[in-house]
């Protein structure tokens, strides 16, 4: 299989990910809960993940680390910490359902969507900066596009966001491991992010690195203050109730260490390259719609196109008989469709990986172009 779904999820791990999971079934229990061995070690490889990550994303304790389920868990945390009813947030037109669907359920939310123009980095910021100056509760915005690839200007937007008192929460699931990303640079009240996509962690792991305040979303055991019915105050523990998923932090673990070895610029510049010698050879098929930064400034690894006069999730279904992995539809980001005009039909998105080669690109585009002259038999 040619495995072109990473932006959901990078199946391909490295090796020492399952060997750690693997072996954490074998000698773990939960951490913080008893001063055994197993329980020890389960403390230990907790500790190493969250010192791995504080170091890797520019967090000043690794306390402020908090390990969730998902992306989508850490921006809700973040969310329920900073709106409340009637609360005025700003976030970009490209986000994600994590984050539109946690906001439409605070009643009376006023939300402002900067919907500027796809790859259109200065007009970006120029919005935001407009919306700011009328004063927000908080504002959200993703890193990169899970549908078009786009690399938002997040600094400008977190100097903003800094400059008028007005918290942000970072969407970085796209970004995380991939993208140069700092909580202490961008000032950030909140950086979520999933284990399972660019930091080649299992499924079922996440991280939430906490610049702020925070309000616990779950509330229950955490193996510290037991006698008190309220959580803890003091970070992890306030944020992390019930047992841990100690297989996959362990996991995550290794794939963070296997981040930091490869390099985020080395793995950019990769995932780059093969996104653009894909745009290059369907630009030259007939009928293919490319949505892509030309310039390279604002384009991550991952592309969206369509066939025209073809169902976009009927391609993504030839091309699975083919033995090609893409992602086709909405991806579960209509607010992006939205805001380029593709929500009728959605679009076609692959999105490679560190190891993805140009040969499977090349056999991918081979098999898209069969795809389109067959179709034009008929």
């Amino acid at each position: 299989m040619i495995y072109l779904d990473a932006a959901a999820t990078t199946l391909e791990k490295p090796s020492q990910v399952a060997r750690a999971m693997a072996e954490a079934v074998q000698t773990m229990s939960s951490p913080g809960r008893g001063r055994y061995p197993a329980s020890r070690c389960a403390e230990e490889t907790t500790f190493r993940c969250r010192n791995e990550a504080a170091e890797l994303f520019g967090v000043p304790s690794p306390e402020q680390v908090i390990i969730t389920s998902n992306a989508t868990h850490g921006l809700n945390i973040a969310m329920h910490s900073l709106v409340k009813p009637g609360s005025r947030v700003i976030i970009s037109g490209y986000e994600h359902n994590s984050v539109l669907r946690p906001l439409h359920a605070v009643p009376g939310v006023e939300l402002v969507i900067i919907d500027a123009p796809l790859f259109d980095r200065e007009e970006m910021t120029r919005q935001w900066k407009q919306a700011l100056r009328q004063g927000a509760d908080a504002a959200v915005c993703v890193h990169v596009s899970n549908v078009f690839g786009y690399v938002l200007p997040i600094k400008e937007i977190a100097d903003l966001c800094r400059c008028h008192g007005v918290p942000l929460v970072v969407d970085a699931s796209q970004s995380a491991g991939v993208l140069p990303l700092s909580l202490r640079e961008l000032g950030a009240a909140f950086i979520a992010m999933p284990g399972h996509k660019g930091l080649y962690g299992p499924q079922g792991t996440g991280l939430l690195l906490c610049g702020t305040d925070t309000e616990p979303l779950l509330r229950g055991g955490t193996g510290s203050a037991s006698r008190s019915r309220e959580m803890p105050e003091e970070l992890p523990d306030r944020l992390e109730a019930g047992t841990h998923n100690m297989p996959g932090i362990a996991g995550l673990l290794e794939g963070i260490r296997f981040v930091r070895r490869c390099g985020t610029e080395q793995i950019a510049h990769h995932e780059q390259m093969l996104v653009r010698r894909a745009a290059e050879k369907l630009r030259k098929m007939d009928g293919v719609r490319l949505w892509y930064d030309e310039t390279g400034s604002s384009q991550s690894g991952v592309l969206s196109f369509a066939v025209e006069g073809l169902d976009c999730e009927e391609v993504g279904e030839a091309l699975a008989e083919k033995g090609v992995a893409v992602r086709a539809g909405l991806h579960c980001a209509p607010l992006a469709h939205q805001t380029v005009g593709t929500q009728e039909k959605g679009t076609i998105r692959l999105s490679p990986s560190v190891f993805t080669s140009g040969g499977q690109i090349d056999s991918f585009c081979r098999c898209l172009q069969g795809i389109i002259r067959d179709s034009a038999r008929f």
